[in-house]
This record gives C-alpha cells, structure tokens and sequence, in this order.
C-alpha cells in the first residue's frame, strides 16, 4: 500500500541572510568549496529572495567602491 499525505503547502523560507550568502561566496573565493556546492548553497541561502527584494527597491542602489559613494545611473550626466 502507497501512502499518501495531503498537500499542505509550501515550505515557509526565512529572510534571506546577506552575511551567510557572503560566507558562501568567500569560500568559493578561497577554494573551500567547489563551485556547485556554492550554487546550491546561494540559493537554498536566498540568493533569489534578496535580488528580488534589491530590484524591487524604490530607491535605486547606489555602488560603493573602495568607501566613495557613486551616484546611481538616472544621476550621473556625462561631461562632454
């Protein structure tokens, strides 16, 4: 006899974890964990979720490079 369960429904996922998300890349990055274990580590992390959520932002997200603050792309105007 095959048992059967009623579906109850999807699974509740937790918030994404952004610290958690970058521990998995960092170890990627020091050749701790191969690159498919990464992949399925971002993604059962929230991966998804967060640039869902960043996109989603009515702000646009601004870049930080190397600590200066650059101006988002509907800011900046070239100089010609």
């Amino acid at each position: 006899m095959l048992w059967r369960f009623p579906y109850i429904g999807g699974m509740d996922r937790p918030a994404p974890d952004a610290a958690k998300l970058l521990e998995a890349w960092m170890e990627w990055e020091r050749g701790d964990t191969p690159p498919g274990r990464v992949m399925s580590n971002l993604k059962t992390g929230g991966l998804r979720d967060l640039l869902e959520q960043l996109a989603d932002a009515s702000e646009p997200v601004v870049a930080v490079a190397g600590g200066v603050e650059m101006p988002s792309a509907e800011a900046w105007t070239p100089i010609v």
